[in-house]
C-alpha cells in the first residue's frame, strides 16, 4: 500500500493528520533534516566570525546565501540527503555531504572542510533537536495550552455566580459555584505553564566526548568553551557544561514531565465536565448531521472530552517513557536516545489533537440551569454543617450530634424539615432568623 492518511499504521498521520499538520515542520524527517542543515550553517557562519584564520577569506556578505540553504529548503533537498544516506549510512553525514555539494562552484569552496568542521553528530542532533522542540512549543503547542487557559477563565467568570451542588466521595457536600470549580483548573493549568516557561532548552555543544578534543587539538590556543556558549546561545539556547557524547537531557525530561502534568491536569477536566454532562449540568450544542448511536438515535455523546482524555493518556505514556529513559545512557553514550528522538513528535501529536477536541467541547456546552437547581434543591441536608457552625458559636450543646440524628434517618431532608427543626432550637429568634437564611442556593461561602 502507498502511504497516505488512510493507510498510515498511527492515527497521527492518519485519521487525525488535518488536525497535527502544523506539526510537520518541526517533528517529520523532513522537520529534523531542515534544522540539521540550519544548525550545520550556522556554525560554519560562527566560526568564520569567530573567526578561525583559515576562514579569514570568507566575506560576511556570503552568510545570506549560506542562510538560503535552510531558509529555502525544500522536500527535494531533504530527498536529496536521504539519497545520500543511502550510500553514508549515516544520516548526519549525509547531511554534510549534501551542504558540500551545493556550496561547489561557491565562493566558499575553498573552506567546505570546516562544514561540521570538529563535530561529532551529536552535536548538531542535539541542537537541532532542543531546537525545533523550543520553535514547535512557541509557534504551536503552548499556545494550545494557554487557549485552554483563556477559555476556562471566560467559562468562570460566565458562571461565577451559579450556585451548584459539590460531590465529595461522589456524595453530596457543601454547595460550591461553578465558576469557582473552573477557576480551580485556570490556576492548576497557570502554575504549570508559568513552571515550564521557567525550563531551559538545553543543547549539548562539546565534540565527540563533549571535551571538544579535535578543536582543541586543532587550535589550541582557541577559548571553544567560551565559543560554544556563545553559538548555542545564538540559537536562543542554553550550553551544557558538562557532557557525553550527547546531552544528558536532563531539561528536557524536565519539559516532559511538565507536560506530563498539564495533561493531567486536563484529563481531571474532562473527566469532570464528563461527569457533569452525564448529570444533566451540561446539554450539547447539536450539529446538523451528527450522529451519537448507530443504534440509538437520542444520544448526544461527551465525544469531545472522551476523545481528549484518550490522547491525553496517550501522550503521558509517551512522556513518561520519554522522561525516564533519556537521562540514562550507558558509559559515554548508547544509541537508545536516537532511537526514542525519533518519537519525540507523538506525544505532542497525541496532545495538540485532545486540546483541540477540549476547545471544541467546551464550546459546545450549554448550562442546564433547572438540573443544577433541582439537585440543590434535592439535598437540603448539606445546609447542616452551617446550621451547627453557628449553634457552635452560640454555645449550644452539642450542635453537630443533633444535626447528625436529624440528617442521617431515612426521612427525606427538606426546606420544611430544616424550618422546623430550627423552630425547635432552644435559641434566640435572631439566631433563628439567621439560621433559616441559610438554603443551599445560598450556602456558597467566598
Amino acid at each position: 500500500m502507498d502511504l497516505s492518511a488512510l493507510t498510515a499504521i498511527s492515527p497521527v498521520d492518519g485519521r487525525y493528520r488535518r488536525q497535527v499538520d502544523s506539526l510537520a515542520p518541526y517533528f517529520s524527517e523532513f522537520g529534523l533534516i531542515h534544522y540539521r542543515v540550519r544548525i550545520e550553517i550556522e556554525y560554519f557562519i560562527a566560526l568564520c566570525e569567530w573567526p578561525i584564520p583559515q576562514l579569514s577569506g570568507v566575506e560576511p556578505s556570503q552568510f545570506p546565501s549560506l542562510r538560503g540553504l535552510y531558509e529555502n529548503f525544500s522536500e527535494a533537498d531533504a530527498l536529496r540527503i536521504k539519497e545520500i544516506e543511502k550510500t553514508t549510512n549515516h544520516d548526519v553525514k549525509a547531511v554534510e555531504y549534501f551542504i558540500k555539494e551545493k556550496l561547489k562552484g561557491s565562493p566558499v569552496e575553498p573552506y567546505l572542510e570546516f562544514v561540521h568542521f570538529g563535530l561529532t553528530s551529536q552535536d548538531i542532533n542535539n541542537t537541532a533537536i532542543p531546537l525545533l522542540l523550543d520553535e514547535a512549543l512557541t509557534t504551536e503547542i503552548t499556545p494550545l495550552y494557554q487557549q485552554v487557559y483563556v477559555r476556562l477563565q471566560q467559562l468562570a467568570e460566565q458562571w461565577k455566580d451559579i450556585p451548584m451542588l459539590a460531590k465529595t466521595h461522589g456524595q453530596p457536600a457543601s454547595p460550591t459555584r461553578l465558576g469557582k470549580e473552573l477557576m480551580v483548573f485556570v490556576e492548576r493549568i497557570e502554575k504549570q505553564l508559568f513552571l515550564l516557561s521557567e525550563l531551559p532548552s538545553a543543547a549539548k555543544f562539546g565534540g565527540a566526548t563533549g571535551n571538544f578534543n579535535a578543536h582543541f587539538v586543532a587550535y589550541p590556543t582557541e577559548d571553544w568553551k567560551t565559543f560554544g556558549n556563545k553559538f548555542v546561545e545564538s540559537l536562543g539556547l542554553v550550553r551544557s557544561q558538562f557532557t557525553t557524547q550527547i546531552e544528558h537531557y536532563d531539561m528536557l525530561a524536565a519539559t516532559f514531565d511538565a507536560f506530563k502534568r498539564l495533561n493531567t491536569i486536563l484529563i481531571d477536566l474532562d473527566r469532570d465536565i464528563w461527569t457533569y454532562v452525564s448529570m444533566n449540568y451540561f446539554k450539547q450544542r447539536l450539529k446538523e448531521g451528527e450522529v451519537g448511536s448507530s443504534a440509538m438515535p437520542h444520544k448526544v455523546n461527551p465525544i469531545d472530552f472522551e476523545n481528549s482524555e484518550g490522547n491525553l493518556g496517550i501522550a503521558n505514556a509517551i512522556f513518561e517513557h520519554l522522561s525516564s529513559k533519556l537521562p540514562i545512557s550507558r558509559l559515554q553514550r548508547d544509541l537508545t536516545d536516537s532511537t526514542v528522538l525519533r518519537s519525540l513528535g507523538v506525544p505532542f501529536g497525541h496532545s495538540v489533537i485532545a486540546l483541540k477536541s477540549l476547545l471544541k467541547g467546551l464550546d459546545k456546552l450549554e448550562l442546564n440551569r433547572a438540573a443544577i437547581d433541582a439537585d440543590l434543591e434535592d439535598n437540603w441536608a448539606v445546609v447542616a454543617e452551617g446550621i451547627q457552625t453557628i449553634l457552635r458559636r452560640e454555645g449550644y450543646p452539642q450542635p453537630y450530634e443533633a444535626l447528625k440524628a436529624l440528617t442521617r434517618t431515612n426521612q427525606k431532608i427538606t426546606s420544611d424539615t430544616i424550618q422546623t427543626f430550627i423552630d425547635e432550637l432552644n435559641v434566640s429568634d435572631s439566631v433563628k432568623k439567621e439560621l433559616k437564611a441559610i438554603t443551599p442556593f445560598s450556602y456558597t461561602g467566598i
